[in-house]
């Protein structure tokens, strides 16, 4: 574009140059607009000369391609104005010369006025929750628990694995009973010259656990009582030895011998020899049990120790005797091996009978100490593997556990018969046994809850 002379404003200017470049393209009124701004760029005429003609109407005005190139390049013009609009080159310059405006500068929370028109709001504080003591108290004794219960789990496989040759409980057709779960303890003689179908029960116990009561009731019956079997007169502890001999069913069939005289039901079995009790006594208790060890009289004298048989001392080459001292004591499971089994004092099975539930009793009394959750654990993996028995290893997590627990409550013994209650009678041996009332007992054990 090419600049002319100061007689043209910007505007008048672009304008021209339009129309010189279209101007093959003009009408008649855009060739009458084009003639009069050359004539005004060589100064033939001035912007205050005024047409002489009408005013033109709306259709003689040069035509624009849209509405802004009409506003800013033509204004209709009144009458005795120029045909030709007025540009707008004195106000661009108004506007060229008004100051633009500055941004306001940003001011900080602090510096801002209140009268902004926008004034932040102060925050509002949420109120804080009200924490729930009770449900994190809850959730941590969960977890504690059931950390616990881990932890027991892994020693007890740990003790489990690390026994060699593990025993094989024998066919056992358990029944549950009408309240907590009725397990037959069995304690034998069992040595390690003896042949198993020689093997008689020491002890015959049924320990009642996770009943109603939420107590441990243990009733013992003396090995001397006289049963009969086919027919014949044998003494309870012979039970075992003549199942046995019919096809290894020792227990199964004192289970059965049990249920036919006293109604009683048993669900579990748990059979344990000298050497696995100790075991199992030394490695729950590395510091023993506490005992306070009490003997009756021997020929009518009060003692104040005892001489009792060590079995598991004379197999290992020791003495065939170990001094027990009357009064509290520590024993480690040898020494409560003797103790339990001891029966040459003036009250014979029954001293004896009385001594195998106080061990009991301490036993599961003191193994509800914490400190001996993953040792106990540990030890009772390792006594499972090595003892006969039916209750398996969920069984013992389930139930170990509450029956643990349950013997903070108390415990309830019996022995069957009581000191006294029996007639002499003979076995089919001709050996000297209790006759007793089979009916008046089974009465007792139903009263007892354990049936």
């Amino acid at each position: 574009m090419s600049r002319n002379t100061g007689n043209l404003s910007h505007h008048e200017e672009l304008r021209l140059d339009y129309l010189r470049k279209n101007i093959y393209y003009l009408n008649d009124s855009e060739q009458r607009e084009l003639d009069y701004l050359e004539q005004r760029a060589q100064g033939l005429v001035g912007p205050s000369r005024r047409a002489s003609r009408p005013k033109p109407s709306y259709s003689e005005l040069p035509s624009y391609r849209n509405d802004h190139e009409r506003e800013v390049y033509h204004t209709p013009v009144e009458e005795g104005e120029e045909l030709l609009p007025t540009y707008p080159r004195e106000e661009r310059r108004r506007k060229q010369r008004r100051p633009k405006p500055q941004p306001k500068p940003k001011l900080s929370k602090r510096e801002a006025p209140l009268s902004e028109e926008i004034v932040q709001e102060p925050k509002v504080k949420k109120p804080r929750k009200k924490v729930n003591w009770f449900k994190r108290i809850f959730k941590l004794a969960f977890w504690t628990i059931l950390l616990t219960l881990a932890g027991m789990i892994f020693m007890f496989f740990k003790g489990y694995n690390s026994v060699g040759t593990k025993s094989e409980a024998e066919a056992f057709n358990g029944q549950a009973t009408k309240d907590g779960v009725n397990i037959l303890v069995l304690g034998t003689d069992g040595r390690p010259e003896n042949s198993p179908d020689m093997i008689r029960t020491d002890s015959i116990m049924v320990v009642n656990i996770n009943n109603s009561d939420k107590k441990i009731k243990m009733v013992s019956f003396m090995r001397d009582t006289l049963i009969n079997i086919q027919g014949n007169d044998y003494k309870i502890n012979a039970a075992y030895t003549l199942g046995y001999q019919n096809d290894q069913q020792g227990a199964e069939n004192l289970r059965q011998v049990l249920q036919e005289n006293f109604g009683i039901e048993i669900q579990h079995y748990v059979m344990i020899d000298f050497s696995t009790f100790a075991t199992a006594i030394d490695t729950i208790f590395p510091n023993g049990v506490q005992m306070d060890a009490q003997f009756s009289t021997i020929d009518g004298q009060v003692v104040s120790s005892v001489e009792v048989p060590d079995d598991l001392g004379f197999a290992s080459g020791g003495s065939p005797y170990q001094t027990i001292q009357v009064g509290p004591q520590r024993m480690d499971g040898k020494t409560l091996l003797n103790y339990a089994r001891f029966r040459k004092d003036d009250e014979g099975d029954f001293g004896r009978t009385r001594r195998q539930q106080e061990v009991m009793s301490a036993i599961l009394t003191q193994i509800k100490d914490p400190t001996k959750l993953f040792t106990g654990s540990e030890a009772l993996g390792k006594v499972y593997a090595l003892t006969p028995t039916t209750i398996s290893p969920l069984f013992m997590v389930t139930n170990g556990l509450p029956a643990a627990l349950d013997a903070s409550n108390g415990m309830v013994q019996t022995t069957i018969p009581e000191n006294g209650d029996w007639i002499d009678g003979y076995d089919i041996y001709g050996g000297l046994g209790l006759e007793i009332d089979f009916e008046k007992y089974s009465q007792r054990l139903a009263e007892l809850g354990f049936r």
